[in-house]
């Protein structure tokens, strides 16, 4: 057995590494995030000011489809599988993953997958129209011919979830370095591990959904036909029993991610260890029994709204441990600010603040006034931006020395932090006033009255998606740099990663390594 990688375009399509299938998982979603948010500019461009100018609005309405569907499955989701291949068995001292095969097919359909929905394009009728949560029948009945390729793109991307989970779970609890028990875990593993168990309970969720759509377009069935004794708000039911346990799974390693991050620039242990992993767990709960807040506008009983209120702001104390510890971290800790730990802080500070503004939208009778205007767009924006996308960035910065054994360049780190960080809340914080005064989202024009905060919020999401060709620019150079990063990297940082040499070796550990 070679010791070394295979060399050539073989090492890639045959690899069973860890590291190699996370690296191809982090350059795919990066790919997918560049597209992704090329749609969103499209879309920026057009409510850069009133009437309609570049895009007709059927166009409009694909490319907010495809934005989301790609941002959510294409760019958030690969890149945090790709942190745990790399990272996963590194810090439980695991020689690679449980079942490396199956790792390597569960990344290789993925490029299918989108090469499927995107050539939807191009297809007659155009790409799916129906918004990011495809409700029915806006996806059954008066869908496009190519809903059906979304569909098959959809079971592909939810396979390769559920098989990514399951190599996780199996890895994380079979694969442990003697000593290394589950209170020892770092808490990127533990959370790892509560998403990869979130994963398996609702992909199938998704699977049956799109199957019904499949059988009400192909099979004569009316799961979601009125007309056909069928119900449109069953949809919803069945999509959100789905989709809202899947924005805690972008948002759990997040918080793995910062955990590991603010100690090591704090130069102090985690504040409260146990009650972290507690509270993800009680995030992780609770992301089940609150499907419904996205529904308060069907219709639903009393005591239903009632129920679904006060079970989602419940959600609110785990996630308000959660910050108190990393706040609490950060407290009278000896703290410098390179570039992962300004992500980590923005994280923070703007996390928060999303998470308020899901609290104003738990709020039943008010959320009959926001529901289906920019205030949700801003809301669910300042969670998974700062949340999902800061993190992943904080994360590539912080342990990109270890794996490529070269230092980025920090001036240029900060540059993007901040043009990332001016961006964002430029771009997503007028929305906020803009979804108050009434401004319905999904609608290519809009009065004349929103004209100055969306000419702002376009101008923010250039500068935004300016900031992330920087980004590329500094990890490409610094793959190719020869300024060598030392083992070193960070001071005293905690985990059994940076034990290793830098780079990281490419098989990490013949005999398993002692956890003290």
């Amino acid at each position: 057995m070679a010791h070394g990688p295979a060399q050539g375009v073989t090492r890639w399509f045959f690899t069973t590494n860890h590291k190699d299938i996370g690296t191809m998982y982090l350059w795919f979603s990066f790919s997918m995030f560049f597209i992704g948010g090329f749609f969103a500019l499209v879309i920026r461009a057009e409510l850069f000011e009133p009437g309609l100018q570049i895009i007709e609005p059927e166009f409009f309405n694909q490319m907010t489809t495809l934005h989301g569907l790609i941002m959510v499955f294409g760019a958030v989701m690969p890149a945090f599988v790709g942190l745990a291949n790399w990272m996963i068995p590194i810090m439980i001292g695991a020689p690679d993953m449980a079942l490396p095969r199956m790792n390597n097919w569960s990344f290789w359909i993925l490029p299918f997958a989108f090469a499927i929905l995107l050539s939807t394009l191009f297809m007659e009728g155009g790409a799916p129209n129906f918004g990011w949560t495809f409700y029915a029948p806006l996806s059954t009945t008066y869908a496009p011919p190519s809903v059906t390729f979304f569909i098959v793109a959809v079971h592909i991307m939810g396979a390769s979830s559920i098989m990514g989970a399951i190599n996780i779970i199996a890895t994380i609890l079979n694969m442990r370095a003697p000593g290394m028990t589950l209170m020892k875990m770092p808490l990127f593993v533990w959370t790892w591990l509560i998403t990869a168990y979130l994963l398996i309970a609702v992909m199938p969720v998704l699977a049956g959904v799109v199957t019904m759509m499949l059988m009400d377009i192909h099979f004569g069935t009316s799961f979601f036909d009125a007309a056909g004794g069928g119900d449109p708000v069953l949809f919803q039911h069945v999509f959100w029993f789905f989709g809202h346990p899947e924005v805690y799974i972008m948002i759990l390693p997040a918080f793995g991610i910062v955990s590991a991050i603010i100690p090591t620039f704090a130069r102090k242990p985690l504040f409260g260890y146990a009650s972290m992993v507690y509270a993800t767990a009680s995030i992780a709960f609770l992301s089940f029994i609150v499907w419904a807040h996205h529904m308060f506008t069907v219709g639903i009983p009393l005591a239903g709204e009632l129920f679904f209120m006060y079970a989602t702001m419940l959600i609110a104390v785990p996630t308000g441990v959660k910050v108190f510890n990393w706040v609490t971290t950060m407290f009278r800790g000896s703290l410098t600010f390179e570039t992962p730990m300004l992500f980590s802080v923005a994280f923070v500070i703007l996390f928060t603040i999303g998470g308020f503004s899901g609290l104003m939208l738990a709020i039943a009778p008010a959320d009959f006034q926001y529901h289906d205007t920019y205030f949700v767009v801003a809301h669910f924006h300042y969670v998974l931006v700062p949340g999902a996308i800061f993190s992943i960035t904080a994360a590539v910065y912080y342990w990109l020395p270890k794996w490529c054994g070269n230092m980025y360049n920090e001036l240029m780190g900060k540059t993007h932090f901040w043009m990332a960080f001016i961006g964002l809340n430029l771009t997503f914080f007028p929305m906020h006033f803009v979804g108050l005064a009434g401004m319905p989202r999904r609608i290519p024009d809009y009065a004349l009255q929103f004209a100055d905060f969306n000419m702002i919020s376009s101008c923010g999401a250039f500068l935004f998606g300016g900031a992330q060709l920087l980004f590329l620019f500094n990890v490409v150079r610094t793959i190719r740099s020869s300024k060598k990063a030392t083992d070193e990297v960070w001071e005293k940082p905690t985990g059994l990663e940076w034990e290793l040499p830098t780079p990281a070796p490419y098989h990490t550990f013949s005999t398993p390594p002692v956890i003290r």
